[in-house]
């Protein structure tokens, strides 16, 4: 229940029930004192639950952008500047992407998608009952979609200050400036929807948590160039991974979450996982990781708190170019 309420006229309404209450003498002191915190205090210092989450849905969150000046005139300025720009390479490693922290310390940054849509929407509540239980600080990836679906739960982890909260997009699609696609997920298909891809869902999530994600990771993580430098110029920092934990394949068993970290580890590895399936082994496979990963003398640490940086020495990552309307995949290191 959302309290919405008007200074002047609910404190009349308020004194005219007290007055009744008094003239029947229906109730102590005791319970006039409970009455009176009940009905005068939320005058005073607002509604009790002030975020409403219709407010912030997609489809109505972004209407109100786009009657908004500011948000307008800047993707006005975006469009006209990137209009005529090839988009260039596309995969999860593109020039300007960053995929680990620039350290030679044993630092391990753990980052978790929130993907939202049909089949991604829940909520893996034991996986950030661990995070906790085992103090592992962590970025947490969110789309504007799984904000919708577990808005209470949103509420709850954008004050926990253990995690950082950044962007995974509006709408969860992968962003492409012409309509590319992977994994069967259509990407965003224009210049103009790629802007709201990115810059709608970071000021909703600024207007919900009163902090701007400084992060970016597209949907799958593949992104096109003129994606990545329109990112930019808002300010914000596109993110891929160094290791690829492989929880994403449904059911991929824990153990095997486990070596394909524990075996690609390196210093200042981003590792991406996820949050939205319960029902598959993340969690059972932290249980594992993070206590050997101790072992080895690593320690867990949040993106904002660092530099990042290109890999140029991972030979697993994939470029795509473009030729026409011809697409060639190529390894490059």
């Amino acid at each position: 229940m959302i309290c919405t309420f008007n200074p002047v006229s609910d404190l009349d309404k308020n004194v005219n029930l007290i007055r009744t209450i008094q003239t029947k003498k229906q109730f102590n002191k005791f319970h006039m004192r409970i009455i009176f915190i009940f009905l005068f205090i939320p005058c005073f210092i607002g509604p009790a639950f002030p975020q409403d989450a219709r407010d912030f849905a997609n489809a109505t969150f972004l209407k109100k952008l786009n009657k908004d000046t500011s948000y307008s005139e800047l993707k006005k300025k975006i469009v006209s500047g990137f209009a005529y720009t090839p988009a260039g390479h596309w995969g999860e490693f593109v020039t300007g992407v960053s995929e680990i922290i620039h350290t030679q310390q044993k630092l391990v940054a753990f980052t978790f998608d929130a993907c939202g849509g049909k089949n991604g929407n829940g909520f893996d509540k034991e996986l950030i009952d661990f995070l906790h239980h085992e103090k592992v600080p962590s970025t947490l990836f969110v789309s504007g979609k799984w904000i919708d679906a577990q808005f209470a739960a949103f509420l709850s982890l954008s004050h926990d200050t253990l995690f950082e909260i950044e962007n995974h997009g509006l709408n969860h699609k992968p962003c492409s400036i012409d309509g590319e696609s992977v994994y069967g997920i259509h990407g965003t298909s224009s210049i103009e929807e790629a802007f709201d891809e990115i810059e709608a869902n970071a000021r909703k999530i600024e207007a919900i948590t009163k902090h701007r994600p400084r992060f970016y990771r597209s949907a799958s993580a593949f992104i096109d160039e003129v994606c990545v430098s329109m990112a930019g110029e808002l300010g914000i920092t596109v993110v891929s991974y160094q290791v690829l934990s492989g929880d994403a394949v449904a059911f991929t068993p824990g153990s095997v979450i486990e070596e394909n970290i524990l075996k690609n580890i390196k210093p200042g590895a981003i590792v991406i996982m996820h949050l939205n399936h319960p029902e598959w082994y993340t969690y059972e496979a932290m249980k594992s990781i993070v206590p050997k990963l101790r072992e080895l003398g690593y320690t867990f640490v949040r993106l904002n708190d660092f530099v990042l940086t290109s890999d140029k020495g991972n030979v697993r990552r994939k470029v795509f170019i473009k030729e026409k309307d011809h697409v060639e995949s190529h390894k490059t290191k």
